[in-house]
């Protein structure tokens, strides 16, 4: 299918890359995010907190597996990867670009750690959530596109897809 999925850890841009990036192409934009506060009748933060971090892996596992779509940029949670059937379900649904960026500037982005709606257990650290998550991106990804601390997030779109269309993963004109 002609779509194209975006991961990264949270603060990595994905949701405001993905709405520029579907406004470059034509295509529509997928927070899966939304679709999983929609489905569960609540929050990211408060799925977490009353249910845990397996049951909010298990959420947005079923959301990511029910997506059907076509000309679409998606952007899931930055947990997505931690079920392999989730993270296989993305990549048969079109290329998957990771967007990397470093620790410190996660750090300086993300202001709500706490209450930012992040599968993380209790006493984890971004750190380590990175440590865990960064070789599934990797696995997972037809490309990586590096996001250097304080660029633009509209740098970051375009930058992504000049590297998506030289890859030829995206057609040359949306």
């Amino acid at each position: 299918m002609g779509n194209l999925t975006l991961i990264g850890m949270p603060g990595s841009g994905k949701s405001t890359v993905g709405v520029l990036l579907a406004k470059f192409l034509g295509y529509g934009f997928l927070d899966v995010d939304l679709i999983i506060q929609q489905r569960e009748g609540a929050l990211l933060q408060d799925i977490l907190d009353r249910r845990g971090v397996e049951a909010f892996l298990d959420a947005e596992e079923a959301a990511v597996t029910g997506l059907m779509c076509d000309r679409c940029v998606i952007a899931p949670g930055g947990s997505a990867v931690c079920r392999e059937k989730a993270a296989r379900h993305l990549r048969s649904l079109g290329p998957v670009v990771y967007l990397r960026v470093e620790l410190a500037e996660l750090n300086r982005r993300i202001q709500n750690l706490s209450t930012r709606g992040i599968a993380m257990e209790p006493g984890q650290t971004l750190a380590d959530v990175m440590a865990f998550r960064a070789p599934l991106y990797e696995q997972y990804a037809d490309l990586i596109v590096d996001c250097p601390a304080g660029q633009p997030l509209a740098q970051t779109a375009q930058d992504t897809l000049e590297r998506l269309r030289r890859a030829g993963l995206v057609p040359k004109r949306g």
